[in-house]
């Protein structure tokens, strides 16, 4: 069931009058509705304006989108970063850089759809997806490298933490596009996503995008790849043609570093909190430093409900797709709403 509310969804939503606790969105570290976050980026949209329209390649260029990007690129540990005013607009960017060189495409299961450009075959495994791969590499004469695509965090378990089914692949001889966008501010190093993970399985070249809105509150995408790879995408019509960021944006994502820290911490408190009490860990997918818990239980989402819970629950990315079902804990969560979850959740029969 759809519902119309007149705020954001933070730890509590009004519905009908009635409170519920909100346990869905992406909204990982709470910060959307945090007074701190918002002083900065109040104080921010003071200095920078509430929006930048022109192109970054104007003659007039404002510093912070370089010095945000320098952060980025520091705290992901790869040569360089691009913002762009979307994760999505960052997924199209590359995708349609990567087409338009006539590289063989690949997509892993449960692939984005920022990541295509048109109606795309996506791979139901990666059994399939490597013998399509392998045979591509040993039949085909090509002066491109093919290019596979994947999500870092599927909510199936099949990729973040340890790539299994992604390191039986020839990665020496691919290009690798992995979107970063619930991995980034939340998990690995100082919330560095995946990104030097992803460098460890030494693929022939890696670009890691993301959104900048699920890990750190504001509305922004970004790119990571090496020094050449941001150049040639900087030089496309598509990002001179586009609005950047918003300069506030930028702005406080650097002077909310101390505090992103402060609530990674909480989130993670949280996540090991829920994940001790949870007696029924079989009917949820989940990885253990990620706060999603996906499951496939169309009964329960009205059991909680019921209850006073809403968790993320609707047909995505389209109403074709399968109802995609999940409880997410966020930073701003109180032990006292865990606790009521844990109580509701615990009480059902064993699977």
């Amino acid at each position: 069931m759809a519902y119309s509310i007149n705020s954001f969804p933070g730890r509590v939503i009004n519905i009908k009058g009635d409170a519920h606790l909100y346990f869905g969105g992406t909204a990982y570290l709470g910060l959307q509705t945090d007074a701190e976050f918002q002083e900065m980026f109040i104080k921010n949209v003071k200095r920078y304006g509430t929006n930048y329209g022109a192109s970054r390649k104007s003659n007039v260029q404002v510093d912070i989108f370089d010095k945000a990007e320098a952060y980025l690129a520091d705290l992901v540990g790869c040569p360089k970063a691009l913002t762009l005013s979307s994760g999505y607009l960052a997924g199209q960017l590359i995708s349609q850089t990567f087409r338009n060189k006539k590289h063989p495409l690949f997509y892993a299961p449960n692939t984005h759809a920022a990541l295509y450009q048109t109606e795309t075959k996506t791979y139901t495994t990666f059994t399939a997806l490597n013998i399509a791969v392998r045979e591509q590499l040993s039949t085909a004469k090509q002066s491109e490298p093919p290019v596979v695509f994947l999500d870092a965090i599927d909510f199936s378990g099949c990729n973040h933490p340890d790539f299994e089914a992604l390191r039986t692949l020839p990665l020496g001889e691919l290009i690798l596009v992995v979107d970063d966008s619930h991995g980034i501010g939340i998990v690995g190093e100082n919330g560095g996503g995946v990104y030097k993970t992803l460098r460890a399985l030494q693929p022939k070249e890696l670009v890691v995008c993301c959104s900048l809105g699920k890990g750190f509150a504001i509305q922004a995408g970004a790119i990571f790849a090496t020094q050449r790879r941001i150049d040639l995408l900087k030089a496309t019509a598509f990002f001179g043609g586009a609005s950047p960021a918003s300069p506030a944006a930028m702005a406080t994502l650097l002077d909310a570093h101390d505090l992103y820290a402060k609530k990674r911490r909480l989130l993670r408190e949280n996540i090991d909190y829920f994940t001790k009490g949870l007696v029924h860990k079989k009917k949820f997918h989940f990885m253990p430093d990620h706060p999603a818990f996906t499951f496939s239980d169309v009964q329960l989402s009205e059991y909680l409900e019921a209850h006073h819970i809403v968790v993320t629950n609707f047909a995505y990315p389209d109403e074709d797709s399968q109802i995609m079902s999940r409880i997410v804990l966020s930073a701003a969560h109180e032990k006292k709403d865990i606790d009521h979850l844990l109580n509701c959740i615990n009480v059902l029969p064993k699977i």
